[in-house]
């Protein structure tokens, strides 16, 4: 399938990247999002990301300003049943994600390919309530989307050979790299990367080391370009426990118990940067470690 129309459901960090790079590779996007401040903040988002990579020489202002004129905004959801893709990119809570489904399908066209952007949730009990699981799949990119070159792509127990196929095309289009992973819990990036954050929060939470000394060890004694706890803040404490209880409950083994500690957090709100305050206060000129 010739896939040229693209709706992405959800405009915060996630949904804006991606609205960003399907936009700059020439697909027509429209993104969607209940709140008008969040529609308005993500382009102001997707502007600054494009100014940045214009002042990197890696876009002209041509590319620039084709992209920005390929994006259209919407609170309406069914807007979205025209195109030829879609990607829900909205909260990591599975019931949020069937609903979105759900209200899509009747205004779907029949060769409409449904996609999830979800981190961990299973990709076949997703597909199974729509009316399409032959033609639904994972489209998992990574934070930030505009940098980052890898997207998984996770088949479904029913998804088919065309789907994948026109599915690896699309991200070829982009100019990213396609990982295929099969679906099980949190599939390949996140199940190796959340237990070692995971860890790392228990190695703060049994005092074998400070946030400082945690996040310089790993980058200083292996090489990490970010410290664990500090990667953790970035993705968001709230995500990070959802995929930990998704590891959990899918593979029932004790090694993917969440630290308490991730838990207390997250009861108490910080849940990193988009708070302004996590394993780091952010709310100074520069982050101050929390314990």
């Amino acid at each position: 399938m010739d896939i040229r129309t693209v709706g992405v459901v959800g405009a915060g960090q996630m949904g804006n990247g991606i609205a960003h790079v399907f936009a700059l590779a020439g697909f027509e996007v429209t993104m969607h999002d209940i709140s008008e401040d969040a529609l308005g903040s993500a382009l102001s988002t997707i502007g600054k990301n494009l100014d940045r990579q214009v002042s990197r020489g890696k876009i002209t202002e041509d590319d620039k300003a084709a992209a920005l004129s390929r994006i259209k905004t919407t609170k309406t959801l069914t807007d979205l049943g025209a195109s030829d893709l879609i990607i829900e990119a909205a909260t990591e809570r599975e019931t949020v994600k069937t609903a979105i489904f759900e209200d899509l399908q009747p205004h779907l066209k029949p060769d409409t390919i449904l996609t999830s952007n979800t981190s961990s949730i299973s990709i076949t009990r997703l597909a199974s309530r729509t009316d399409r699981p032959e033609k639904f799949m994972g489209f998992h990119f990574m934070n930030p989307v505009p940098v980052m070159q890898l997207v998984e792509l996770i088949r479904g127990i029913a998804t088919d050979e065309a789907t994948y196929k026109t599915l690896l095309g699309v991200v070829e289009k982009l100019g990213k790299t396609a990982a295929s992973a099969e679906d099980f819990p949190a599939f390949i990036v996140n199940r190796i990367l959340m237990p070692m954050i995971n860890e790392a929060v228990y190695t703060l939470y049994e005092g074998v080391g400070s946030v400082k000394s945690i996040d310089e060890s790993m980058k200083l004694g292996a090489n990490h370009p970010m410290g664990p706890l500090e990667l953790a803040d970035f993705i968001g404490l709230d995500t990070c426990l959802a995929i930990m209880n998704v590891l959990h409950d899918g593979l029932a083994d004790t090694k993917y118990r969440p630290c308490p500690l991730l838990t207390k957090y997250v009861e108490a709100g910080w849940l990193g940067r988009k708070t302004s305050r996590g394993f780091y206060d952010y709310r100074g000129e520069t982050p101050v470690p929390t314990r």
